[in-house]
């Protein structure tokens, strides 16, 4: 049996978050992920953004993490090698119930004590973002709100993690848990593992994994959202993120200027019947299009290059019924939900929505610091917070890729020519942990351009292959059943 201190189930940013912080404390850490790499549920689709706190309840834990990894989250960007533009952000209306919410938010942040807010006249709006449509009555600036790349995000923490000491298990499957007179034993679908404490950051699979060991108290109802990302010519309509307030109750336009220069629209918001996959909808992107039309009249809607669906993790509250099963409650949750048991060991992160990116590292400070409390153990001097950006020629000068290709040819042979993006740098990110065409893409950066892969994927296929050691079919663009070249067999 594998003896651990901390097992962190679930390898999205609140796992690789969890993972890093506690890597902070004389602990043995090991990460668990049903998955062959991190970063492959809610974490990969999501908005971006970096929240600024006067969406937020007053006086809620949610809105005191949210100001505070707002106000640092340049230096933790910093820390981990990972871009951030605090671009800031305007929510706008355009009429009177729109109006009436935005100085309702006004007055809320107002509250928490974000910094700067101010109310703009629909001229004043237009005056500082003239892609939007003139209709729009009322503005709200916050300077602070910012946008991260999630994906580098979630792998840096898990990079850095790996490099304090973390031990990581991909690729493995949590069957059950149970609970001797100490700690908790593990059954996975390779072996057995016993771990003093439990981080529960199993994304939509959370409310499953805590229920092997504990009653039903809340549940996830799972809503569907569509993503549009247009290519970087568009980037510049907006210099802002953009909220939209809808006259009617519903989603309105979210539209964000992304630090890789594109632009991206959404999340719609459909129901989830059925299984929980990432498929894109129809109705989805038309109603985003529709928005766009309207609230982005300077937006060219032909230069869409990618649509792509998410998963919003709903949590409520569960009761038991009579017979046995398991109702949820009319009213959702709004604050974050962190469920422990009775010991304090087993901790586990329920339906963590917006701002649930924006606060990942605050969670995992939280998280850990409970967790070392429980089990006495003190912080190490050895901890190193800095996980330096892997190469990236496309930044670097002529000379500074001269100098790479005469050290590694491989710098010197373009794969990716939309993004300029070399042989060398595949290799790194295969070697840095990517097993997929994805893998590479969020670590890399391939096949995010205008092409969307069309050039590029067959040879980063073969270099995939190549450097696993595993045939063409073999090779799939996002794990599971995903081949590319005609699926694979196993016996």
């Amino acid at each position: 049996m594998n003896k651990y201190d901390v097992a962190v189930i679930g390898g999205g940013v609140l796992g690789c978050f969890a993972a890093r912080e506690l890597c902070r404390y004389e602990l043995n850490t090991v990460l668990i992920e049903a998955r062959e790499d991190v970063c492959t549920g809610i974490s990969r689709a999501n908005t971006a953004i970096v929240y600024s706190g006067y969406d937020t309840a007053p006086n809620t834990l949610k809105t005191e993490m949210c100001l505070r990894a707002n106000e640092s989250c340049h230096l933790l960007c910093a820390e981990l090698g990972v871009k951030f533009k605090r671009c800031g952000s305007l929510m706008i209306s355009l009429g009177e119930r729109g109006d009436k919410v935005l100085r309702k938010k006004y007055e809320q942040g107002l509250e928490n004590g974000v910094p700067d807010l101010k109310l703009l006249s629909g001229e004043e709006v237009c005056a500082l973002e003239k892609g939007l449509t003139d209709k729009v009555t009322l503005g709200l600036l916050c300077p602070g709100t910012g946008t991260v790349n999630p994906w580098e995000v979630c792998i840096a923490a898990y990079e850095n993690a790996l490099h304090n000491g973390l031990h990581s298990r991909l690729g493995e499957k949590v069957l059950s848990i149970e609970k001797p007179d100490e700690g908790y034993a593990l059954q996975t679908d390779k072996g057995e593992i016993f771990a003093k404490a439990i981080v529960n950051c199993g994304g939509l699979y959370s409310a499953e994994v805590r229920e092997m060991c504990h009653r039903p108290e809340v549940r996830i109802f799972p809503k569907r959202g569509d993503y549009l990302i247009f290519d970087k010519s568009e980037g510049n309509v907006l210099s802002r993120v953009i909220f939209h307030e809808p006259e009617e109750k519903g989603k309105g336009l979210t539209a964000v200027p992304t630090v890789d220069g594109n632009l991206l629209v959404g999340p719609s918001e459909l129901p989830l019947d059925g299984e929980w996959d990432f498929a894109t909808t129809e109705e989805g992107m038309d109603f985003l299009m529709s928005l766009c039309e309207e609230i982005l009249p300077s937006l060219n809607r032909d230069k869409l290059i990618r649509s792509f669906g998410a998963i919003r993790p709903n949590p409520f509250h569960v009761t038991e019924k009579p017979d046995g099963s398991y109702e949820r409650e009319k009213r959702g949750i709004n604050s974050f939900t962190i469920l422990s048991d009775d010991e304090g060991a087993f901790l586990s992160l329920i339906g963590i929505k917006t701002p649930g990116l924006t606060c990942s590292h605050e969670l995992g400070e939280y998280i850990s610091a409970k967790i070392a409390e429980k089990l006495n153990a003190e912080k190490k001097e050895s901890f190193d917070p800095i996980r330096p950006a892997p190469i990236s020629l496309a930044k670097a000068s002529a000379e500074e890729r001269k100098k790479a290709a005469e050290a590694n040819p491989l710098y010197g042979r373009i794969v990716c020519r939309c993004a300029g993006i070399s042989e060398g740098e595949v290799v790194d990110a295969i070697a840095r942990g990517a097993k997929t065409l994805d893998g590479v893409k969020r670590r890399a950066g391939t096949g995010m351009g205008r092409c969307q892969g069309g050039f590029c994927s067959t040879r980063i296929m073969e270099i995939l292959a190549r450097e696993l050691g595993v045939s063409l079919s073999e090779i799939s663009k996002d794990g599971g059943e995903s081949f590319v070249a005609g699926g694979c067999c196993h016996e």
